[in-house]
């Protein structure tokens, strides 16, 4: 793939080391039967005093569902680990507490998905909590059942809020998928689909939409299955990057697509007619989603889509 970004570089130096250790994860199998679905997120959040990347990372598969919490240290060379096995026939393993240590002090882990509510992802939707608490405070609020979470905890909601920098996902599909991401904290999360068509009369041709706006169509796709264009978002500059050729055009297990969602700061002047870099577009008008060029890279946040072609 040849679609590089820069991770977050402040105070903790190591996001690109867990990026880098992300993307080398083992593939995944790609016979639907057998085929692993994973959600993973990186967080920078202040715990017991220092600036640290959290992973969080959602596993599944028939057999079994998994989560894993992994804290870095203060130099980013190591991680602390917690893994916590949600297997489907175990009712008690939905809800339970864990401790771990960090560099000589205590971090646990508390957690609740008896009622958790899934789409087709391994990662839950609604109505659950998994708080990660350090020195009686909440460093880390995952889910809606925010006051059950501090009424189990006993513990304060976190001075600062954790910054989520990174997201990564692996979806199983031949032609279309579907998937939901927030690029703003403060702002709602968006439904991303994906369709292509590669047979027919027609050129093969790819749609990316949100919220059921069109917003990148790209023709000649046997031509232009690398490139990139930016949209806006709820006047938020997105930029969209994509690699499909492996995805859509070769057999199951011998490749993957890529798709990059990176918020990003806009220009004074915005062009609404549209704008690309490796695709045709037909974008909606008379909507809040618009094109903009030569973008300028402020935001940290990033989302990776990785599509592995199911047999």
């Amino acid at each position: 793939m040849a679609f590089h970004f820069p991770m977050r570089a402040q105070s903790v130096g190591s996001s690109a080391f867990y990026a880098e250790r992300i993307t080398e994860e083992p593939h995944p199998h790609t016979n639907s039967k057998n085929a692993q679905s994973a959600v993973t997120l990186v967080y920078q959040t202040n715990i017991l005093g220092y600036w640290r990347n959290v992973t969080i990372m959602w596993c599944k598969n028939l057999m079994n569902h998994a989560l894993s919490i992994m804290v870095n240290s203060m130099e980013g060379d190591a991680q602390y680990s917690c893994k916590i096995d949600l297997k489907p026939w175990h009712f008690w393993s939905k809800k339970g507490y864990k401790s771990f240590e960090v560099e000589g002090k205590q971090v646990d882990v508390y957690w609740d998905l008896r009622s958790a509510k899934f789409t087709t992802g391994p990662e839950p939707a609604a109505e659950y909590y998994v708080a990660l608490v350090a020195d009686e405070e909440v460093v880390l609020l995952l889910g809606d059942y925010k006051k059950k979470a501090y009424k189990r905890t006993k513990s304060r909601p976190a001075l600062v809020e954790p910054l989520l920098f990174y997201k990564q996902e692996n979806v199983f599909a031949k032609k279309s998928f579907a998937t939901r991401a927030r690029f703003d904290e403060r702002r709602k999360e968006h439904d991303i689909v994906v369709e292509s068509s590669t047979n027919g009369f027609k050129d093969p041709e790819m749609w990316i939409s949100m919220d059921g706006v069109v917003l990148i169509h790209v023709r000649n796709l046997q031509w232009k299955f690398r490139g990139n264009q930016t949209v806006l978002v709820d006047k938020q500059p997105v930029q969209v990057l994509w690699d499909v050729h492996d995805w859509l055009f070769t057999s199951a297990g011998t490749g993957h697509g890529l798709f990059i969602f990176k918020p990003i700061a806009a220009e004074a002047e915005s062009d609404r007619e549209g704008s690309g870099h490796g695709g045709d577009s037909d974008t909606s008008t008379g909507t809040r989603y618009y094109s903009t060029h030569s973008p300028t890279m402020t935001s940290e946040f990033s989302l990776f889509l990785h599509a592995w072609k199911i047999e």
